[in-house]
């Protein structure tokens, strides 16, 4: 099953296991049983560390366990796979036996203390699907805490291999996780969210340890592309450099195929952003991460500090200010489509898709995101029907060759979806105005939502200066209307929202930052208590 290439590698971090793993099997007959079968002896052939049960007793059959070999010492049986963990899975599944085997999950040392410290008893159903690149984020995280702490336990199960467990459960949408049988969380979620979610108390202490930062030179609001570089740049100038992250990558994450990004022909949007996370984390910027920006406080006079309250309660000061907080999917906003959201309406294709398979779906939007959709659901489902509401699909001409090959898809032009319908529990179709003005109905099973982005700038109302669209107004340099506060990427006016155009986005408002900083001296810095009294 595995590439020579991949072997090579796999062999190399089995040697580096501390203690012996033994990956217990609970088979049958099917043909998913002897697949995992195949693939857990390969994977064992590669280490004399690594063993094979097959004399597991778990009742979802095919699955795994990872545990050590011994009778001592954590980790024992935290670890489940009711998957064959290939496609985005399998760094999971790597990642998995090496932590059991004695590997340190990389977490702070007061996330691990926190994980480590946890009461109670937490067993975590998780599910996933093999072509999904939200769901490797969220059973990472919850295999690396079954590591530090016994009393918690995670068992990822692909939703393809138990289709009856998805129907019961009503699940349309991935990942998926159940806490003590009971719904828990849906999409993607890091360590720090999920402990803030079991720990009320997390967001109070994180404040607190944020409260006695010294103020930065620049802080940079965001961790995609356009965030990443301008932590680099500003970095590499040696200044005071912070950044403020809900997850590295942002929009990035949720992008699966990237073939536009130059010197690189092919890579996805999980890797490309455990890369801008890794080139950020080479340098001495300080990162604070999982957490959002709530209010900004402008400086009373330049080169004074400005403040950027978040969530927690923190509050952090800077000479100058970045924001590169992206965008997010545009919702249609119709009747409908926040009711039965991860109930047929879905916004990743990549990742809920294969819940779709022989259903009827539509797709709405005629950009390169709503082609790409439909192309991809078209290799899936039984009958794609793409709805764009102007006279013409806007999608580069590569796409719409292809899309207008595939025998089962139908393309509506004119067509403004005006409601989503549904029995109560799924989506059983919807409802679109056509150009001869009159409504029409088209039965489906599933709606994907694919009409643009909307920039992250609702924090923003009343400071800087935003567009009719909701974009900050940036000038050549980056500026805002606001002296030495700096904006990149898709959030602002900057034409083109490209991958590419923000990482040069956020290069040029570090640059522009270091400027303002050698140019502008320091002012004062009595204003500093009057924003934090405004922010309480």
């Amino acid at each position: 099953m595995l590439q020579d290439t991949i072997k090579a590698q796999l062999k190399g971090y089995l040697a580096t296991l501390a203690h012996p793993v033994v990956l217990e099997a609970s088979l049958d007959d099917s043909a998913p049983s002897r697949e995992m079968h195949e693939l857990l002896h390969e994977v064992a052939a590669l280490s004399d560390k690594v063993q094979v049960s097959e004399q597991g007793v778990a009742t979802r059959r095919p699955s795994f366990v990872i545990r050590r070999a011994d009778a001592t010492g954590q980790g024992m049986a935290g670890v489940t796979f009711a998957a064959i963990p290939m496609g985005h899975e399998f760094t999971s599944f790597v990642l998995a036996l090496l932590q059991v085997g004695g590997h340190a999950p990389k977490f702070s040392d007061d996330v691990i203390a926190q994980i480590r410290a946890m009461p109670g008893k937490y067993a975590f159903e998780t599910y996933v699907s093999l072509s999904c690149q939200n769901c490797p984020d969220v059973v990472q995280a919850l295999n690396a805490m079954s590591v530090l702490n016994p009393n918690i336990h995670n068992t990822t199960i692909d939703g393809a291999l138990f289709q009856d467990e998805v129907t019961a459960r009503n699940i349309m949408s991935v990942p998926q996780v159940y806490l003590n049988g009971e719904p828990f969380e849906t999409g993607r979620a890091d360590v720090e969210q999920i402990l803030a979610k079991l720990d009320a108390d997390a967001p109070r202490r994180m404040a607190e340890t944020l409260k006695n930062v010294a103020p930065f030179d620049v802080l940079i609001i965001g961790g995609g592309p356009a965030g990443a570089s301008a932590a680099v740049y500003a970095a590499r100038k040696g200044v005071r450099t912070g950044i403020v992250v809900e997850r590295f990558g942002g929009q990035v994450m949720d992008t699966d195929g990237i073939e536009n990004f130059i010197s690189v022909k092919e890579t996805d949007g999980p890797k490309l952003s455990a890369a801008l996370e890794a080139h950020v984390r080479q340098y001495d910027v300080d990162v604070i991460s999982s957490q959002r920006a709530q209010e900004l406080f402008p400086a009373a006079q330049p080169g004074g500090l400005h403040g950027v309250a978040l969530e927690s309660g923190a509050i952090l000061h800077a000479r100058t200010v970045i924001i590169a907080t992206g965008a997010h999917w545009r919702h249609l906003g119709v009747p409908g489509e926040e009711e039965y959201r991860n109930r047929g309406v879905a916004y990743c294709p990549h990742c809920d898709g294969p819940f779709y398979k022989g259903k009827r779906v539509a797709v709405a939007g005629g950009g390169n995101s709503g082609v790409e959709a439909a192309i991809d659901l078209a290799g899936i489902v039984a009958h794609v029907t793409l709805l764009q509401r102007g006279s013409h699909l806007k999608a580069d001409k590569v796409l719409q060759d292809k899309l207008y090959s595939m025998p089962n898809v139908t393309v509506l032009t004119e067509a403004l979806t005006t409601r989503i319908e549904g029995n109560g529990k799924n989506v059983t179709g919807l409802t679109y105005r056509g150009g001869d003005g009159a409504d029409h109905h088209l039965d489906l099973e599933g709606v994907f939502v694919q009409i643009g982005l909307l920039p992250n700038t609702g924090w923003l109302k009343g400071t800087v200066k935003l567009s009719d669209f909701g974009e900050i107004v940036v000038n050549d340099h980056g500026a805002t209307s606001i002296p030495g506060i700096f904006a990149a990427g898709d959030a602002t006016t900057t034409p083109y929202k490209q991958i590419v155009i923000a990482i040069g986005d956020g290069a040029k408002a570090a640059l522009s930052a270091f400027d303002y900083l050698i140019r502008v001296p320091a002012a004062g810095e009595k204003h500093v208590a009057a924003m934090e009294t405004a922010a309480k």
